[in-house]
């Protein structure tokens, strides 16, 4: 006889949350017919917090990837005019990637699509219940719970 085993049971539960939430957000972006892959709409909202256009490199070491898929998500966004790549005053060697005013336009519409997504997601949790969650999700995000223990 097995013994149950509840923390592989939350492992699932948190991996087919994700992987529905992943499913919601890509059905609300594509219905608003951005153009803009699930990666980029990640680049998009990394370059935002930026307080000046960052380097390549940069954005690279923030969204934990290998510089060469940065390159490649900037060059679909710099194709559709979203992002542009624009020289660093200071060193003529670097470029720095900066967002468009439609780069600005399409995250706000992002931030919609994620808002609409989120709430189709929470629909079924009370006001108590989504406070409860929140709190948790950032104890998870935060690591205060491994602290904890």
């Amino acid at each position: 006889m097995t013994t149950p085993d509840p923390d592989g049971l939350l492992a699932e539960q948190l991996l087919r949350l994700t992987r529905r939430v992943h499913r919601i957000q890509k059905r609300h972006l594509e219905q608003r017919a951005l153009g803009v892959t699930p990666a980029q709409s990640r680049l998009l909202r990394t370059l935002a917090h930026y307080g000046s256009p960052p380097r390549m490199a940069d954005l690279a070491e923030r969204l934990e990837v290998v510089p060469r898929a940065v390159t490649t998500l900037v060059d679909g966004l710099e194709a559709s005019g979203k992002v542009r790549r624009v020289p660093d005053p200071a060193n003529r060697r670097v470029t720095r990637i900066e967002l468009t005013d439609e780069g600005r336009a399409t995250l706000r519409e992002l931030r919609g699509a994620r808002r609409s997504a989120a709430e189709e997601i929470l629909a079924p949790l009370t006001e108590k219940e989504r406070q409860v969650l929140g709190v948790l999700l950032d104890s998870l995000i935060d690591g205060d719970a491994a602290q904890r223990c």
